[in-house]
């Protein structure tokens, strides 16, 4: 009896198992052949005014400035100007003590007094020896002098003229050394070279500064024309091929906020500037200078900025959201009949630059070439027209999920929820 309970619960046991599995089976049978939905959200292409644009970063500073750096060496016994203050062309900056120079200048116009007068002694003598050779040879043709009188003679009146020829040398050395002690002196008075403001003041009365013959010398001051402003920005390698003299330019400073000022590129750096060499870090970029066509007084050098060059404008173009455009690797289909095999590597199929296009619910994989874009739209050059409803979402579902034929469901954000409609 016992052994029949047994046997009858064994039965009951394993032909539940054997539901269960049956019924696993049939859920996975029944799953496998759904296809998955993939929820998206869309845009329609539209027609548009694209302008490119490139975002570099840099500084503002003067478009014309001076760096004022004596030529003497000396102590600074005048400074009539501080930071801040405008001045005009010609206008005193500073005043070098002169004592040494004057000096020199002294020194040179006595020796220029010493060799004037050695000058007009050696004429002297030129005129008397002159006169002694004219007459020694009357004579000699005369037959009443030797030779060997002539030739002494002739001897000592080459000598008187050479000796002419050194002394006006000596003159001109002298009046050389004049010159050139009277400009050093001039330099001791420091003059502004331009009308402009002083920017930056890094001395002060009484302090000893090095003139610039012989190194570089002390940077003393600054003077901006802050009439005439400029952006210098550091531009990628990448974009500074887009960028053309005369492009227009926004710039926004730090210190103004949202403000924008319009500007106009005036110079490319022809040689980079490296940063990193031999890094992972490595990065290359050109210097350009954008004008500013607009001021404001409250402008300064070396205030943080942000310029927005548009280097290129297209107008009345079909467009899409940047994010739509995906690339794809075309699928190559064998001769054979086995399954298609994704194009690359070497000798493979060029990677093709793709958008998905949504009808009946379904993802269609449409190639297409693109031009300029924005900070938001790319231009669809081939491939769309305008009012396609193009997939604008998910970056997971656009770059790994999605494939021509793909089943979609659409939420768009804002609107009322596409409705999967089984076709």
């Amino acid at each position: 009896m016992a052994d029949k309970k047994k046997s009858k619960k064994k039965l009951i046991v394993f032909g539940t198992l054997g539901a269960l599995l049956v019924i696993v089976i049939i859920l996975v049978l029944s799953q496998g052949g759904k296809e998955e939905i993939i929820p998206v959200q869309t845009e329609k292409s539209a027609i548009r005014n694209l302008t490119q644009t490139v975002i570099a970063t840099g500084k503002i500073q003067a478009e014309f400035k001076v760096l004022i750096t004596p030529e003497v060496t000396g102590e600074i016994v005048d400074l009539p100007v501080k930071e801040g203050d405008k001045v005009t062309k010609g206008q005193l900056l500073l005043r070098i003590k002169s004592d040494i120079y004057a000096s020199q200048l002294q020194r040179a116009q006595a020796s220029l007094e010493s060799v004037r007068a050695t000058l007009m002694m050696r004429q002297a003598e030129f005129t008397k020896v002159s006169s002694d050779y004219t007459r020694m040879k009357e004579l000699h043709a005369k037959n009443l002098a030797s030779d060997a009188d002539l030739e002494a003679v002739k001897s000592l009146y080459l000598q008187s003229e050479a000796s002419i020829a050194s002394a006006r040398a000596s003159v001109t050395q002298s009046e050389a050394q004049v010159r050139e002690a009277q400009e050093q002196l001039n330099k001791t008075i420091i003059l502004s070279p331009i009308e402009g403001t002083i920017t930056e003041l890094n001395v002060e009365r009484g302090e000893r500064v090095l003139g610039s013959g012989f190194s570089q010398g002390t940077n003393c001051m600054t003077v901006s024309d802050l009439n005439n402003m400029e952006a210098l920005v550091d531009v990628d390698e990448n974009d500074i091929v887009k960028i053309s003299l005369g492009d227009t330019a926004k710039i926004k400073v730090d210190a103004f906020g949202e403000k924008k000022f319009n500007a106009i590129v005036t110079q490319m750096g022809n040689s980079a500037k490296s940063q990193g060499l031999g890094t992972q870090e490595q990065v290359v970029n050109f210097q350009v200078r954008i004008k500013f066509i607009e001021l404001d007084k409250d402008l300064r050098p070396g205030m943080s900025c942000n310029a927005s060059i548009e280097t290129e404008t297209r107008e009345n173009v079909v467009s899409v959201p940047i994010q739509s455009v995906t690339a794809r690797t075309p699928e190559i289909k064998p001769e054979n009949g086995d399954q298609p095999q994704m194009g690359g590597g070497a000798g493979g199929a060029k990677i093709q630059e793709v958008v998905f296009v949504v009808e009946n619910n379904k993802a269609v994989q449409v190639n297409v070439t693109t031009g300029i874009s924005d900070d938001n739209y790319i231009e669809i050059k081939t491939g769309l027209e305008k009012d396609q409803e193009v997939v604008t979402g998910s970056y997971q579902a656009i770059s790994r999920e999605l494939k021509n034929g793909s089943l979609l469901r659409v939420e768009n954000t804002g609107g009322k929820p596409g409705e999967f409609k089984k076709p």
